[in-house]
């Protein structure tokens, strides 16, 4: 028999081989295997699984925030709405100071983006942000008190961190984040490359209250991050990641300076 023929025999049989361990011998190692059809041996054969789900209902979406950020949340308040933020934040002056600026690890308010603020007080007024203080004082809150805040806090100077001449000083996840872990940089959402609405100015904030409010996104605790994307980040940090950008965004700072 020439070699051409000896390679068609060959072929044949390596075909029909790997036709029955295909077809046959594979999907039979699956334990819900029930031959439905060649169809059917092909899924399994792929690894296919029988059914999809186990069958139970889905699970049920615990609401994040009710908060829809919109443009008109960004704009800058009047004159008229920016008195009266002054006065109504008197309440606010033990833990936030009297200019927005914390002495009691709690979050510098001074400069704030006013849809930061609106956002978070509502989000308090309504539970989907826990603090019992900051439930109580916003429950008495109209609308219209939460703005005329958010545009009196937004027009104090913001508290300005030491500058930054030594890049190697930054945080990889600052800078560049975590690609392989799906980490975008700070940067790209709090500003220094790009700003997200809704996402807070983080420069010259208490380091214990940015600790704190990472903890708490990665356990789950706090959750009114709409679409998760604060507690997906959170949750593949290491006690160190946060410990560094925490001690970069409360460096050294010129509170109330521009």
């Amino acid at each position: 028999m020439s070699g051409a023929r000896w390679s068609i025999v060959a072929l044949v049989a390596i075909t029909v081989v790997a036709a029955l361990v295909g077809f046959v011998w594979l999907p039979s190692a699956h334990g819900d295997f029930t031959a439905k059809g060649v169809w059917d041996m092909i899924c399994r054969a792929a690894g296919v699984p029988g059914k999809w789900g186990d069958g139970s209902a889905p699970a049920k979406v615990v609401r994040s925030t009710s908060v829809v950020l919109d443009a008109a949340m960004q704009k800058a308040g009047s004159e008229q709405s920016i008195g009266r933020g002054a006065t109504l934040a008197l309440n606010c002056t033990m833990c936030h100071g009297a200019k927005g600026v914390s002495r009691a690890d709690t979050p510098n308010l001074a400069g704030q983006y006013p849809e930061v603020i609106v956002k978070q007080l509502i989000d308090y007024r309504s539970s989907d942000r826990e603090s019992s203080v900051m439930k109580a004082l916003a429950a008495s809150l109209s609308d219209a008190d939460i703005r005329d805040l958010a545009a009196y806090y937004a027009s104090l100077p913001k508290p300005r961190n030491v500058p930054v001449t030594d890049m190697s000083a930054v945080p990889a996840l600052v800078r560049v984040g975590a690609p392989m872990r799906n980490i975008a940089p700070c940067a790209s959402c709090h500003g220094g490359i790009e700003r997200k609405p809704g996402a807070p100015w983080m420069e010259s904030m208490p380091k214990e209250y940015l600790v704190t409010e990472l903890n708490a996104f990665a356990r789950g605790t706090r959750r009114n991050d709409a679409l998760a994307q604060m507690r997906n980040m959170a949750r593949s940090l290491t006690p160190q990641e946060i410990d560094e950008v925490a001690t970069f965004y409360a460096r050294a700072s010129d509170a109330g300076e521009k």
